[in-house]
């Protein structure tokens, strides 16, 4: 009997000391750190668009004459000055006609010589009462129009000489040559394009589609997402913006400082400015990226850090970027404090 008291009395201690209820252990501090509460903010508005590094204006040197082309001295890179001649188109068919007005010359000037030979002998004549006035006058107009036969002859010759000139191909434009494959030896047509040279400052070229052309202003800022662009700044503005639409695309063009013309049709990734926009922004030092996924801590309960993962895209300012899913307006995020002496960094 007092064995079974004895197991009784074992059995209710153990269900009071199991009733108690657990206490959890309390939250550590968080850690030395930064805290960030999110709230949308006002934004540059970027649209991520292609663009080409051109120059303002590209000038043609064209044939002027049909012939076969001789000689052409320059290629694709080299720098050309204003009406420097640089090739050269032979038409054999010209020297012939040039050949054949000279012989009408010749064939002129004998045919003056004679009538002025004719009009003096008359006018001898005339003076010692021979020949009648009718008869002086009919030699004076023969003798006119022999020699307007010669002037004539003489036109139609320098004209065929000056239409040989015009086969010198000359540069249009103080630049580099984009292009120039036209090998010597082809046969050229009046109005085909020779060569290709750069006019003016190098620009960047972009293509907008047509339903932001409204939003586009010259002297918004326009962004170049190249690590390696041939500039001194990846930032510009927009100084044209065409009136045209072609291929539901509008063009527009940017300066950037610094910009070199050596690679003149090279197609980057650039952002344009079309407004403003609320949005989600906080600085880099807030963001982590590991094992290519992009995470951000945030505090729960204002006493746990918890790794949330996010969608980030890059903002106007370098330093900053745009959280774009994964935590909401409110919510605070947490950032290791800087080492000493680094604050300024």
């Amino acid at each position: 009997m007092a064995k079974w008291v004895w197991l009784a009395g074992a059995l209710l201690a153990l269900s009071a000391c199991g009733g108690e209820p657990e206490r959890e252990p309390p939250a550590p501090p968080l850690p030395a750190g930064d805290i960030l509460r999110l709230a949308p903010k006002e934004i540059a508005d970027l649209k991520v668009v292609g663009a080409e590094i051109a120059t303002r204006d590209q000038a043609e040197a064209l044939a002027r004459i049909p012939g076969v082309l001789a000689s052409l001295s320059v290629r694709a890179g080299d720098e050309v000055r204003k009406g420097q001649k640089i090739g050269l188109i032979v038409d054999s068919r010209l020297g012939f006609e040039t050949r054949a007005y000279g012989a009408q010359v010749a064939a002129a000037q004998a045919e003056a010589a004679r009538a002025d030979a004719d009009l003096a002998r008359i006018r001898d004549l005339y003076d010692n009462g021979v020949y009648a006035k009718a008869r002086l006058d009919q030699a004076v107009a023969a003798a006119h129009a022999a020699n307007a036969q010669v002037a004539a002859a003489r036109a139609q010759q320098g004209a065929s000489a000056s239409v040989a000139e015009q086969g010198a191909v000359l540069a249009p434009a103080t630049g580099r040559v984009l292009r120039a494959d036209i090998p010597a030896g082809s046969v050229v047509a009046p109005g085909m394009s020779i060569a290709t040279v750069t006019a003016g400052p190098p620009i960047l070229r972009l293509m907008l589609p047509e339903s932001v052309a409204g939003q586009v202003r010259p002297g918004a800022r326009v962004i170049v997402n190249e690590a390696n662009m041939p500039s001194s700044s990846s930032q510009g503005s927009v100084t044209q913006v065409y009136p045209g639409i072609t291929g539901g695309q509008v063009r527009v063009d940017a300066t950037l400082p610094g910009l070199s013309a050596q690679f003149v049709g090279r197609r980057v990734s650039a952002s344009v400015e079309i407004g403003t926009r609320k949005a989600l922004v906080a600085p880099k030092t807030f963001v982590t990226t590991r094992y290519g996924i992009d995470q951000v801590q945030v505090v729960a309960d204002g006493k746990r850090l918890s790794m949330v993962p996010v969608q980030i895209a890059p903002t106007d300012d370098p330093g900053m970027v745009e959280i774009l899913s994964g935590v909401s307006p409110g919510d605070a995020l947490w950032a290791p404090a800087k080492p000493a002496g680094t604050a300024g960094q």
